[in-house]
């Protein structure tokens, strides 16, 4: 009998043991923003997780010079927090240096998903996923199915893209109650939702239940992408389209990498949304350029596919160009921002999407979140036609619920640290925040 050789299992980390990442977050050198600094021994996804972290704590990347040709990965990121200013909470830097550092190759990128879409981290949840066909008052009747089956929705990720829609959906029983892992609960769940997906008469809807936790933005990136969301045409001449992304690709014959070059409206989280469309399409970067110029953006990636080729043919970089544009407008929602807070309670979702529906009100982006007895739902609206909302919709939704929730309206969703800055400096302006649960991932910091 033959006999294996013995592996140590602490051999996979050993060269991060020798050279462990140095994190430096350094406010002295550049007047206007932040500068995070990472050297680290280079491996698959590094790049996705710096960028994760930085995005997940609502920084505004405004600048970047990555490298990472060999076995070293060197960042360079120049960050400013959601109103444009360095970042000086002492709580903020000391996680960054934390999850960036030595003690963080431990955590994965996923660990960060309960967190990010504000769940706290000793409630049960169920993660449901959702993706179909989208039309008028789909998320309505998905929240009233769960409501009728008394299942509470205690956090939430919506995106709609092309006429599709993704949902990743935590459940509980009720604000009290562990997960719902009922296998029979779980089973007439699934039938009913499947019921209110395949209404869309469309062949391809899709319901699962995720137990394993998955950085939610990264995975509605990945549902709308199995379901080849990017393949539909646009048009920027759409009633409230956003304007269309320049991406093209070329060969840089002196080094032997693709370059793929980005231009378009700036936003929070743009890089992370390249960056993480890249990595799910098997690609690595090597060097990458980063800059954002007033409310515009351009980005530049030198990149192969893993196995060392580039992209040759049209078909690939067809295909590519068409997945980068899709995820960066997948996340863009012109128009209305809502944003209300009551406390939570089973049907709360199902009670305001009806309240919308019944207004004329589509959702093209939605965000729920709980800590606590509170709940919060930003929802971005548009009228059915995908026009600006009439004022005295907003007018009748405020004597309808004002009286049991608190409703905050806010324009421009997608403004720009620069515009934020702007805004502030004109006594508030209404630009909209992006939601940021910083409590939850410093309860994990904490501990």
């Amino acid at each position: 009998m033959g006999s294996w050789a013995y592996f140590d299992p602490e051999y996979e980390t050993l060269s991060i043991r020798i050279n462990p990442p140095q994190v430096s977050v350094d406010n002295s050198s550049c007047k206007d923003c932040t500068l995070v600094k990472v050297d680290s021994m280079n491996k698959p996804g590094i790049l996705l997780e710096v960028v994760q972290i930085l995005t997940d704590l609502d920084l505004i990347i405004t600048k970047a010079y990555i490298s990472s040709d060999g076995g070293w990965f060197m960042d360079v990121f120049h960050v400013t927090d959601q109103q444009g200013e360095k970042i000086s909470d002492r709580r903020t830097i000391e996680y960054i240096e934390k999850a960036l550092g030595p003690k963080g190759q431990t955590l994965g990128v996923s660990k960060n998903s309960r967190e990010k879409v504000g769940i706290n981290s000793t409630i049960d949840y169920t993660a449901i996923e959702l993706i179909g066909r989208d039309r008028p008052g789909l998320l309505s009747e998905i929240s009233a199915v769960l409501a009728n089956l008394h299942i509470n929705v205690i956090a939430a990720e919506v995106w709609t893209h092309n006429r599709r829609i993704a949902c990743v959906l935590y459940v509980n029983n009720d604000t009290m109650n562990p997960a719902t892992d009922d296998p029979s609960r779980l089973s007439a769940i699934e039938e009913q939702l499947k019921n209110i997906l395949g209404g869309c008469g469309d062949n391809v809807a899709h319901t699962s239940f995720a137990m394993a936790p998955t950085h939610v933005d990264r995975r509605l990136h990945q549902l709308l992408f199995s379901d080849r969301d990017y393949e539909g045409t646009f048009s920027a001449t759409e009633p409230g389209c956003p304007i269309k992304p320049k991406v093209t690709i070329e060969r840089c014959e002196e080094k032997d990498y693709s370059v793929v070059t980005v231009a378009c409206k700036d936003r929070s989280k743009l890089m992370f949304d390249i960056v993480c469309t890249l990595t799910d399409l098997q690609y690595v970067v090597f060097h990458a350029s980063i800059s954002s110029d007033g409310p515009y953006a351009s980005q530049e990636y030198y990149i192969r596919h893993m196995d060392g080729c580039t992209l040759d043919s049209e078909e690939e970089k067809s295909k590519v160009i068409k997945c980068i544009e899709a995820a960066i407008r997948r996340r863009v929602s012109e128009g209305l921002s809502l944003e209300l807070c009551a406390k939570d309670r089973v049907g709360l979702l199902s009670e305001v999407t009806r309240i919308l529906r019944e207004n004329g009100l589509s959702v093209t982006r939605a965000g729920i979140t709980t800590v606590g007895e509170q709940s919060t739902h930003v929802f971005y609206v548009s009228d059915a036609s995908g026009r600006a909302v009439d004022s005295k919709i907003i007018e009748e939704l405020r004597k309808e619920i004002g009286h049991r929730m608190r409703l905050s309206v806010k324009k421009d969703p997608t403004a720009t640290a620069t515009d934020a800055k702007a805004a502030a400096a004109d006594g508030g302006g209404g630009w909209a925040k992006t939601s940021f649960f910083f409590g939850s991932l410093l309860e994990k910091f904490r501990n």
